[in-house]
């Protein structure tokens, strides 16, 4: 990061995972032995959570994003990577980036420069092959895909909530924007308190079925869980992180158009930008996509959908895919998302930042930027540089600011000696 940054100290970062359910250990290559599944309170916790993230389709229902078979091939570059220096965020000490990547549960990094990949690794069992977990990086390709539907005046960002989902009419969604989704600035009550089984996040992921039923006045679908949402504040005001916005945005896309939002997103991002394999989300048990966090997709794809904010929207053959106009409001933020961030409810250790269309703005500036999702999964891009990254990893706790942090200066490093 640019400037000080003192350590985290808040439970925001630097919560301890709750005891795993006794399981047994897992092979040397993180597959849990003679075909054992975690349960489903056991699954997001150490020893399952790296066999987990890579075999969401295995054990939970998905709904497939296909990739339509239209593949824009990654052309390669190798450089060495390896030994570039990069500083520690807050200590007085630097290391190789290849250790930084080791020392972050690295499960795949690839680094590419106008989409051609400089480096490129993997780690245990995790191939270009495999569609790893995305977490919220999942938000980031979703609030895309409303982009693509602003672009084609399908969705305005100015109409409320509500007209496009009437089931959320008498919740907390009352009177809020399509914008103030995109934004993260709803007044709707929601904890995104990972550590907390009584947190908003955590009965979410009851109702959709993620997670055992803790809660019997939990509602068995996803759309009717955020139909219990109250509200503590105002709509369009300060920025407050809440996973339930993107689930509420992809309603919003149904309603908008009639088409599931994974079929949407197949159609209007995952074909059109060439991805090489197909994706799926995690599902309800209506088929509701969890789009929060709910998306697993290969690595070189994520490179691939970072590669369009280099080209203004457009993909590797010069097909476009997101509107470059969206792209170009992203990046300047409306006059108040910065003085938004800064009056965010839990510290976001990005001083001078924004998040908008669900994208971080880690900087004042916004040349770089990032799709950002628990447990370490990112998509880096800087546009000064021409430099795209994607990270996926399987971090022990939900969320660790010294992993976040180095993990950015890593790249930060990169792109300023292959750009």
């Amino acid at each position: 990061m640019s400037g000080d940054v003192t350590p985290p100290s808040t439970d925001l970062w630097n919560g301890m995972t709750p005891a795993a359910a006794a399981v047994p250990p897992p092979a040397p290559d993180g597959r849990p032995v003679d075909g054992f599944i975690p349960p489903l309170e056991a699954w997001q916790q150490e020893p399952n959570l790296r066999w987990s993230m890579q075999h969401m389709a295995d054990f939970l229902p998905v709904h497939e994003i296909s990739s339509h078979g239209r593949t824009l091939a990654l052309p390669s570059v190798p450089a060495d990577l390896a030994h570039i220096d990069v500083p520690h965020p807050w200590e007085p000490r630097s290391a190789p980036f290849e250790d930084v990547m080791a020392s972050t549960f690295t499960d795949g990094w690839i680094v590419a420069r106008d989409g051609a990949v400089m480096g490129e690794q993997y780690v245990g069992t995790m191939s270009p092959s495999v569609l790893h977990l995305l977490m919220s990086v999942s938000k980031s390709l979703t609030t895309a895909v409303a982009g693509t539907l602003m672009g084609a005046g399908e969705l305005d960002p100015g109409a409320q909530v509500t007209a496009y989902v009437p089931a959320l009419a008498g919740s907390g969604y009352d009177g809020a924007r399509v914008r103030d989704l995109l934004d993260m600035r709803t007044g709707v009550r929601f904890s995104e308190a990972y550590l907390d089984e009584n947190a908003e996040v955590r009965l979410l992921e009851e109702a959709i079925g993620w997670a055992p039923r803790r809660h019997p006045d939990t509602p068995h679908t996803l759309r009717d869980f955020l139909a219990t949402l109250g509200a503590d504040g105002p709509h369009g005001g300060r920025f407050d992180y809440k996973s339930c916005e993107t689930d509420a945005l992809a309603f919003v896309l149904e309603g908008a158009t009639g088409i599931h939002a994974a079929d949407l997103m197949s159609e209007r991002l995952w074909g059109p930008m060439g991805a090489e394999f197909g994706a799926n989300v995690g599902v309800d048990a209506v088929g509701s996509g969890m789009f929060d966090g709910g998306v697993s997709a290969s690595l070189r794809d994520l490179l691939r959908f970072g590669t369009l904010f280099l080209r203004d929207g457009a993909a590797l053959d010069g097909r476009q895919v997101l509107p470059a106009a969206w792209i170009a409001e992203t990046l300047a933020g409306a006059p108040d998302s910065r003085a938004a961030f800064a009056n965010a409810a839990e510290p976001t250790l990005m001083p001078g930042g924004m998040y908008r269309n669900g994208f971080w703005f880690p900087y004042p500036g916004s040349d770089v930027f990032l799709a950002l999702g628990i447990h370490g999964q990112m998509v880096y891009v800087n546009r000064a540089a021409d430099v795209v990254a994607a990270k996926l990893s399987s971090w022990p706790t939900p969320q660790d600011g010294e992993r976040l942090l180095w993990t950015i200066r890593a790249f930060d490093a990169v792109a300023r000696t292959i750009g």
